[in-house]
């Protein structure tokens, strides 16, 4: 029998208590939980929920959680937050039983033979996989989100249900001992189960589960940001009460008959904003924000109109998900105004039933949908077939769970096909994430894209609104390119899977070819045979496996040679005056410095290195990084490689440029430059530099579209700003769709 993280069975303070979706405060009896789900259910299934309440409490029996309650409180609690979310009866079951397979004697077949395969097959799919063995914890956690991701397609039900069994563990997690246990618990909430709980739109519980994880992830940002609002609720005096009486009495004065409610930004809301705009608490606008509540969509625009007839609009504020709404089914009209009293407050206005789904998502089909039995695969939502996606194409469970918080945890933008459809992707996303949304072999055959009817580089960002055509090439394959600006879980999950495939391919002929050499160096006649009976000796399965991990540099070719051929003697490798020479020469290169230092802050005779990934030149601010036995790398300020040396502040040193114009060598600016794909731009781009005094050091193309050329140009200058100049001149010729310094790479 496995024992469960104990953690007790009372709800955890929560200064959300408004919006949260409020735990049993003592043990609910049988009778207790069948009203609650006769209250909003006529149709309940008594036997069911009467003989699963008992089997859960026999089959947990005596077990107990860290607080001391029986271990049958949690499965019971769960159950409750179901009926609150009015929730079916075969649901309600479930969550009785979730636990019994896990932690108890009881096997799944024991589920299926007392209540039917319908329970069973949800209990299966709520149930970690416990038993299984991985190396990594991590590898763990990603199996079983992996198992429940591949379950909750076929039933929906399934994730309510472990989003319920998931708020309840956070509302107790404080009953926990370890604080690492509780840390990770907290990080997994907010990666995963919140973003889940937001994509099928059950605001309430994203809230909650959002707060609860916060407070023990940054409880000192979560005191701050509650002390600020209490001090705005103490100065404002009822500003939130006049505000809201005075909306009323303009709808009332417009016949529009309505209800206004008055709510507060949640504190990790809140954060998380200040966190992505860079900005203070005072700069936010949306910290107040007012629902208005009508009776049909025709009386939301009414109120729209009759607010922005009546106070200033904030520009840029609103945002219309009724005529299109979010993939989760979220629908209402948000504003911002200068309000009453002159205060910047955000409203929504909807109608009651879109209320219901913004507060419930998925679950408010139950709650309203009676006639018809709501549909319960979850193969209806975009978003869950694009984790299926991902569950395919995943190498390891890692990169799989990093894919999928990739797919989950990011704002979005929508996007529309030429034919209307609405495509929601991550901030950042572009046309190629939007290619791998509409479908993998869309986005693998991908060479460019059209934005608002204008070509545009791949790498551009999308913008909400703006409509998308993607242009496809029969026979095109993803560029390895690809992966370094695409932000969606499914295109870097499909683009890693194509690398892999022709990485292998690449490897195999490279591994066979390095064999053969061998043999022809040694007169040894290749034969695949012989290879194919030692394989197994290097752990791989076929001959393939074996060239493959030849061609990675994961085996030596000699090493597999003498183990296909141990009775063969070697020869000697013959060593000529010109093999000799040419290594030296070869040696002597690689050492070779870029150019003098011209640098002040360096201790005299110091060995300096000018990082090949930000190229810094005389003019930016940079720093040094000191390593062991190479002596001082220097960098731009700004570079990113600067992030792996955080930890280590020691080895950073301040350094900057003499002030000796005139005396230093030409060195090399590295530029990002997109051209449009037609005669002469290439030309035209060399002449440019060669007339403002650049030589070209370096140039490759990383990617070519029948549209557009992206090169990596290296170029001899002067300093900062004769590159400058070089990039204002670049840019101002029509042949250059953009040109930007490269920042590190």
């Amino acid at each position: 029998m496995h024992t469960n993280e104990p953690i007790k069975t009372e709800a955890a303070p929560s200064t959300q208590s408004s919006r949260a979706l409020t735990p049993p405060m003592r043990l609910m009896r049988q009778y207790e939980l069948v009203e609650r789900v006769k209250a909003y259910d006529p149709g309940v299934n008594e036997d069911l929920l009467n003989r699963a309440y008992v089997f859960s409490m026999q089959a947990h029996g005596t077990q107990t959680r860290a607080s001391g309650d029986l271990f049958f409180t949690h499965p019971l609690d769960v159950a409750g937050i179901l009926t609150e979310m009015k929730l079916d009866s075969t649901t309600i079951a479930t969550a009785l039983l979730h636990d019994t397979v896990e932690d108890t004697l009881v096997s799944l077949e024991d589920i299926n033979k007392q209540f039917g395969p319908s329970v069973a097959r949800l209990v299966d799919g709520v149930t970690k996989l416990s038993r299984i063995e991985l190396q990594t914890d991590q590898a763990k956690q990603a199996e079983n989100f992996r198992k429940l991701v591949v379950a909750m397609s076929e039933d929906i039900r399934v994730l309510l249900i472990k989003l319920a069994d998931r708020l309840h563990n956070m509302r107790t997690l404080q009953y926990l001992k370890s604080a690492e246990k509780r840390r990770r618990i907290a990080r997994e909430t907010l990666d995963i189960y919140a973003p889940l709980a937001q994509r099928i739109g059950i605001e309430k519980m994203q809230e909650e589960l959002e707060d609860l994880a916060f407070t023990e992830l940054n409880p000192d940002a979560r005191d701050s940001i509650l002390a600020r609002l209490n001090f705005l609720r103490n100065e404002g005096g009822a500003l939130a009460q006049r505000i809201q009486k005075e909306l009323k009495e303009l709808l009332f004065d417009s016949e529009i008959e309505a209800s206004v409610e008055g709510r507060e930004k949640a504190p990790y809301s809140i954060w998380r904003k200040m966190q992505r705009k860079n900005v203070g608490f005072e700069q936010l606008s949306d910290i107040m924000a007012f629902r208005i509540i009508v009776e049909t969509t025709d009386q939301c625009y009414q109120v729209l109109g009759t607010i922005h007839s009546h106070y200033h609009v904030i520009p840029g504020r609103f945002k219309d998900y009724i005529s299109t709404p979010k993939p989760n089914q979220y629908q209402s009209l948000h504003t911002g105004i200068l309000g009453p009293e002159q205060q910047r407050i955000e409203i929504q206005i909807r109608t009651k039933e879109m209320h219901e789904i913004a507060e419930l998502g998925v679950a408010a089909h139950w709650a309203y949908k009676h006639d018809e039995a709501p549909r319960t695969d979850g193969l209806q939502y975009r978003w869950l077939r694009e984790l299926l996606d991902i569950v395919e194409h995943a190498q390891k469970p890692e990169e799989f769970l990093e894919n999928t918080k990739l797919e989950l945890f990011q704002d979005q933008v929508f996007c529309f096909s030429p034919k209307g459809d609405l495509i929601a992707l991550p901030n950042g996303a572009t046309p190629v994430d939007f290619a791998y949304a509409i479908h993998g072999r869309v986005g693998d055959a991908c060479v460019g894209a059209k934005v608002n009817g204008r070509m545009v580089p791949l790498r551009t960002i999308l913008r909400n609104g703006d409509q998308v055509e993607i242009v496809t090439q029969k026979g095109s394959t993803p560029s390895a390119a690809w992966e370094r600006f695409v932000v969606t879980g499914k295109a870097k999950s499909c683009i890693r899977r194509f690398i892999r495939t022709q990485q292998r391919t690449e490897n195999i002929l490279i591994g066979k070819q390095l064999l053969e050499k061998i043999c022809k160096q040694e007169n040894v006649e290749f034969s695949d045979k012989i290879f194919e009976t030692i394989a197994n000796k290097f752990q791989a399965s076929t001959t393939e496996d074996l060239y493959a991990l030849v061609g990675a540099s994961m085996q030596q070719p000699r090493e597999v040679f003498n183990a296909a051929y141990p009775d063969h003697r070697p020869k000697q490798p013959e060593r000529t005056a010109e093999k000799l020479l040419a290594i030296k020469q070869k040696a002597a290169t690689f050492a070779k410095n870029l150019a003098p230092a011209t640098l002040k802050g360096l201790l005299p005779g110091m060995q300096v290195h000018y990082a090949r990934c930000c190229h810094p030149l005389p003019g930016d601010n940079i720093v040094g990084i000191v390593a062991t036995g190479r002596g001082v790398t220097i960098h731009t300020r700004d570079c990113v490689t600067l992030e792996t040396f955080i930890k280590c502040p020691e080895r950073w040193i301040d350094v900057g440029w003499n002030d000796d114009k005139g005396k230093i060598e030409p060195m090399v600016g590295r530029l990002d430059v997109t051209l449009i794909n037609q005669p002469n731009s290439l030309a035209a781009m060399t002449s440019i530099i060669g007339k403002n005094d650049g030589n070209i050091f370096n140039m490759k193309i990383t990617n070519r579209t029948p549209e557009f050329i992206d090169l990596i140009v290296d170029v001899e200058v002067r300093d900062l700003r004769h590159l400058t100049i070089i990039v204002a001149a670049l840019r101002a010729h029509p042949s250059v769709n953009s040109v930007d310094r490269t920042k590190g790479r």
